[in-house]
């Protein structure tokens, strides 16, 4: 169900572009966004959201938080090209390059970390150590949303999922490395994470969200 740790396509132009091309229809994403959107705290002075892509998400939370400054990071070139044109002249936010495979770089304390759909593409030993850098860059009653793809308890859930976004096993990416919910979430809670919970749900899609107290 899960492609070998060192395969990653993000950095293929080609790859960018198919998936910006048919990224509106992937099936309920649209509930997810709005699912996260409910846990950015009121207030929020800065955000950060690791693995921007074109920004999609970032826009979505500035909609709503429109005076938050806001911190997006990605390493595809293809997706930080994207991300700057969408937010030129925006001078509220900062686009990093930075790939996630490595140890976040200083950005400073934030109240909000979101990330929609990358985490799923590191290594999993690297999943917890991303999750535990993004515990210290947040500050005091700060919140971390992960809209993620998360692994199924079996083949059939997986294949099943698969067709409903029109995939199969042969042709779904390769870069994907799926987790469980429930590991996930004890990463979270040992980690130090308080009121960690999956707040949504479809198939292979979940909302990962943690506090700071």
């Amino acid at each position: 169900m899960t492609a070998s740790k060192a395969v990653n396509l993000w950095t293929s132009t080609e790859h960018v572009r198919d998936y910006l091309r048919r990224d509106d229809q992937i099936s309920h994403r649209t509930e997810g966004e709005a699912a996260l959107l409910e846990f950015i705290p009121p207030g929020t002075q800065r955000l950060l959201d690791l693995g921007t892509g074109d920004g999609r998400l970032l826009a979505l939370v500035r909609g709503e938080h429109p005076e938050t400054e806001a911190v997006g990071v990605d390493f595809s070139a293809a997706m930080l090209e994207a991300v700057r044109e969408r937010f030129a002249g925006d001078s509220r936010m900062t686009i990093v390059e930075h790939n996630l495979d490595l140890a976040l770089p200083e950005l400073g304390k934030f109240e909000a970390v979101i990330s929609s759909f990358a985490i799923h593409h590191l290594a999993h030993e690297r999943k917890r150590a991303l999750y535990a850098e993004i515990f210290r860059t947040l500050n005091s009653g700060g919140v971390f949303c992960n809209l993620e793809h998360v692994s199924s308890p079996s083949d059939r859930l997986h294949e099943e999922f698969l067709l409903r976004i029109g995939f199969t096993v042969e042709t779904e990416d390769p870069s994907n490395k799926l987790l469980d919910v429930e590991t996930q979430l004890r990463w979270l809670r040992e980690i130090g994470f308080v009121d960690v919970d999956c707040c949504w749900k479809w198939r292979e899609l979940a909302l990962l969200v943690g506090r700071r107290a």
